[in-house]
């Protein structure tokens, strides 16, 4: 069965219209006869988005009952159930009602298109999971419902629906979007100008990313190599020197003066000798510009300014930064230098930027790095040398210095066989030596113009000419091998140099070290393939590039094997052997990553196993104990009042019928810790955030301590501000610490319950006299089934210190231990302010607050 298709529209605030945009996109699907129903669509009272919902078929809601109200939520099982072609849910961030079959709604629509049901939802910028700490650095308010950044990032289709801020403010001011009487509170304050500006920008910027993958996909598909300049993208060309920090800077500066900029700094080290970089000097100019918002990329590559050409065009630049040339004058002589010949190979879709520094014309630094290798240049020059040397030479010497001596005409000719040598190494010294030889005998030994020599002493000095070119060349050659195999070394140790750091920086993910293959050696895609056994088909672990991953070793262009049941698959160009070596270190590094990444979730699953185990046990131990212990008392009071044998006076019926009371009030308090210790373990709280008054809630609270009017003193100030939290839940936490202070206080020593402000935070703390705890013990006891010392009042199964932290962060408070002065133990809850924030609507969660108002 195929996948649905997910279309999501995208908006910057509540109000701009995303829920309209997606009724009329139904509208025109039902007009084209597409089977097309409403799952969820929330109006919000809106007239024009109400008008819009007549004329589609609406699946009936759910109803659900929650502490006493009740909640309508999406019917997934009616909707797969009448499986239409599409259907509209609404606000995807959306919680769903405690007893739903799931936590939130995008994972409902993730059931939807697991059922080939296509889905067209909405959701708002701010309710991305990643741009949460944004958003409240931007409006003051902390998002309670997100969905997350991949969720949207899968959807096929992302339309944003725009809106400037000037006519969403006057929507809401003529009554479009909130009731008349909270369009004062909301522009005041979520809908000011500054907040929706920055929102619009959050969006706009979000979008245009996708919109790249889109553009980078499609271009890596069809092979498209012309840079289209959608957008400002810059490609800074490191060397490793100094001025490398400059160009950053210089290369952020201009990213800056267009909006979605991105610089990309490349650090191209050559495989064919050693270079003046600087290993320190890259580690810092690599946190320089990732510290600037860039990234660092590292390619090898023997033609420099090739390579730097083909990362840009690859990378879709616009704008490539160079440094102004190192070399001295003379150094020219050499070539035209990197930053010339970019500028001149770039074309006109690349602009190339030569920026000048302090080391110009300071020299590079080791320049027998050119040399290193001999290149073509270098062997041709060298054939010259030893074949048109010689005969050069011979004429020179026959009509300008006919008179010299064969002891200088020897020399002469060993002279030219060693700078044949030193230019093309054995080859064209054997070359020289061979022909030098023969023009010696011919023109210079007597007789002269024939290959007979008279004197035996000119055969041997004949010979010993023809030994020496052989050894000198010989020599050289060796020599040109050694340098051109250890500049071979160190590229490949400068490249396992930067995995082995990618390693430690934390770079581990299976994607990110196939990507850094790719790109070091300049292919269009890398795959990790593994299988079962040997008959057992391949899969994929990881891949990255344009293409899809290979289904087979077989059908990719380089193959390297890690064990027998896993290997690496490399497909766009076939590798020299050479770089075999540092493949299968980066083989092997991904395998240590994949089994890495594997044992890492095992060791997570098993530790929540380990976990549950400890809480079962736990739990068994405490139905064993404490449990039975009122269930016991219970039963007896039960016998004896039903015992015909005994006839009990009023009294006796009495404190029968009490004990069998405070009994089953001990269970149901029992019962209730572990209900809600269950709940927090399961992440199914669901906290509604409101503005609440602590002078309100912490008396009710105190409802079910003993005695609360002398074992309980209360310090709450009127003036304090209200808290953001859920009212139900700071009760039952104040409920659970109270009393836990009140078992372990001494008898006459009441518990102090004060309040007071610190900063935009509202402290609750809860003192007690008791004998306190050990600074190591503090935070053991908020574990589950966790009890320190035995108190000697009442029993428990240590859950209620855990239960009420658990409620506590699910509102965005906290709960910590401190000691009290004097002896004791003080138990401090911190919870978040509210003043300040406009008074909350009546919806079910926090961001649908005037301060946060409902998603459209």
């Amino acid at each position: 069965m195929a996948r649905g298709r997910l279309r999501i529209h995208l908006g910057a605030a509540p109000g701009v219209g995303k829920t309209y945009a997606m009724l009329s996109e139904a509208h025109r699907r039902v007009e084209r006869g597409t089977d097309c129903v409403v799952g969820l669509v929330e109006h919000h009272d809106r007239p024009r988005t109400r008008t819009l919902l007549h004329g589609l078929e609406q699946v009936p809601r759910r109803r659900l009952e929650y502490r006493g109200t009740s909640f309508t939520e999406m019917d997934l099982d009616a909707v797969l159930a009448r499986r239409p072609e599409v259907v509209l849910v609404d606000e995807l961030a959306h919680t769903n009602v405690p007893g739903s079959r799931n936590t939130k709604r995008w994972q409902d629509v993730e059931e939807l298109l697991a059922a080939g049901i296509d889905v067209i939802s909405t959701v708002d910028i701010q309710h991305l999971e990643s741009l949460g700490d944004v958003v409240e650095s931007i409006t003051g308010v902390r998002q309670q419902e997100t969905v997350p950044d991949e969720v949207v990032r899968r959807a096929d289709q992302v339309e944003l629906v725009d809106m400037t801020p000037e006519a969403l403010r006057r929507r809401m001011a003529h009554g479009n979007v909130y009731r008349p009487d909270k369009v004062d509170a909301a522009l005041s304050n979520y809908f000011r100008p500054g907040n929706l500006t920055a929102l619009r920008e959050l969006a706009l910027l979000w979008v245009a990313d996708r919109v790249d993958e889109y553009l980078q996909q499609y271009r890596s598909e069809h092979g498209v190599r012309a840079i289209w300049g959608s957008r400002e993208r810059i490609v800074v060309g490191l060397t490793g020197g100094p001025e490398g920090r400059t160009l950053i800077r210089r290369a952020v500066r201009l990213a800056e003066k267009g909006a979605g900029g991105e610089v990309l700094a490349l650090y191209v080290a050559r495989s064919d000798g050693l270079t003046s970089a600087s290993p320190e000097e890259l580690a810092v100019q690599r946190t320089l510009v990732e510290d600037l918002g860039g990234s660092f990329h590292h390619v090898v590559g023997d033609d420099i300014p090739t390579a730097l050409l083909e990362f840009a065009r690859g990378a879709n630049a616009t704008q490539i930064v160079l440094g102004a040339s190192r070399r001295k004058g003379w150094q020219y002589v050499l070539g035209p230098g990197v930053g010339a010949t970019v500028a001149r190979d770039s074309g006109p879709d690349l602009d190339v930027h030569l920026i000048t520094h302090d080391e110009v014309g300071k020299g590079r630094g080791l320049p027998a790095a050119r040399g290193a290798r001999l290149g073509r240049s270098r062997i041709l020059a060298g054939w010259l040398a030893g074949v048109l040397g010689p005969l050069l030479l011979a004429l020179l010497l026959k009509t300008a210095l006919p008179d010299v001596g064969l002891a200088n005409n020897l020399l002469l000719f060993l002279a030219l066989t060693v700078a044949a040598a030193l230019l093309g190494g054995l080859p064209p010294a054997l070359a020289s030596a061979v022909v030098g030889s023969l023009l010696l005998n011919w023109f210079f030994t007597p007789p002269v113009r024939t290959f007979t020599i008279a004197a035996p002493q000119n055969i041997v000095a004949l010979v010993v000419f023809v030994g020496v070119a052989v050894s000198v060349a010989s020599v050289v050659g060796l020599a040109a091998r050694r340098t051109d195999q250890a500049a071979r070394l160190r590229a490949e140790a400068e490249t396992l140099s930067f995995l082995a750091g990618t390693v430690l920086r934390g770079e581990t993910s299976v994607e990110a070290l196939l990507d850094r293959v790719r790109e070091t050696f300049a292919v269009d895609s890398v795959a990790l393939l593994e299988r079962q056994d040997d008959k057992a088909p391949w899969t994929c672990a990881g891949s990255v590039g344009a293409a899809s991953a290979v289904p087979r070793p077989e059908d990719a262009d380089v193959v390297v094997p890690v064990g027998d049941d896993l290997v690496l698959a490399i497909s766009g160009r076939v590798l020299p052997a050479s770089d075999r070596r540092v493949l299968a270190a980066f083989a092997a590094q991904a395998a240590v990553v994949l089994d890495r990444r594997r044992l890492k979730s095992q060791a997570d699953r098993a530790r929540e196993l380990a976990e549950g185990n400890r809480i079962r046990t736990a739990l068994l131990a405490a139905v064993s104990h404490d449990l039975r212990t009122p269930l016991a008392g219970i039963k007896a009071s039960v016998s004896s009042l039903r015992s015909d044998d005994v006839e009990w006076s009023q009294e006796d019926r009495a404190a029968l019928l009490e004990a069998i009371e405070e009994g089953a009030d001990r269970l149901d308090h029992l019962v209730g810790n572990l209900l809600d210790m269950s709940r927090l373990q399961t992440g199914t709280v669901a906290p509604l955030i409101r503005e609440v008054d602590l002078d309100e809630v912490v008396p009710l609270a105190l409802g079910g301590i003993p005695e609360p009017g002398t074992a309980v003193v209360l310090d709450i100030p009127e003036s304090l501000p209200m808290v953001a939290t859920d009212k139900g839940l700071l009760e039952r936490v104040v409920a659970n610490v109270v009393e836990n202070a009140v078992k372990y206080s001494p008898r006459g020593e009441p518990v102090l319950v004060a309040a007071s402000t610190l900063a935009d935070r509202v402290e609750l703390r809860v003192v007690d006299r008791g004998p306190g705890v050990p600074d190591e013990v503090k935070e053991r006891i908020f574990s589950p089934f966790q009890r320190h010392g035995d108190a000697p009042q009442g029993d428990g199964v240590g859950l209620g210190l855990a239960v009420a932290r658990g409620f506590a962060e699910a509102t965005g408070s906290t709960l910590q231990a401190e000691d009290t002065p004097g002896g004791g133990l003080t138990m401090v809850l911190s919870l978040p302010a509210a003043e300040d924030r406009p008074p909350d609507s009546a919806t079910r969660s926090s961001n649908r607050a005037a301060a946060a108002p409902p998603p459209e």
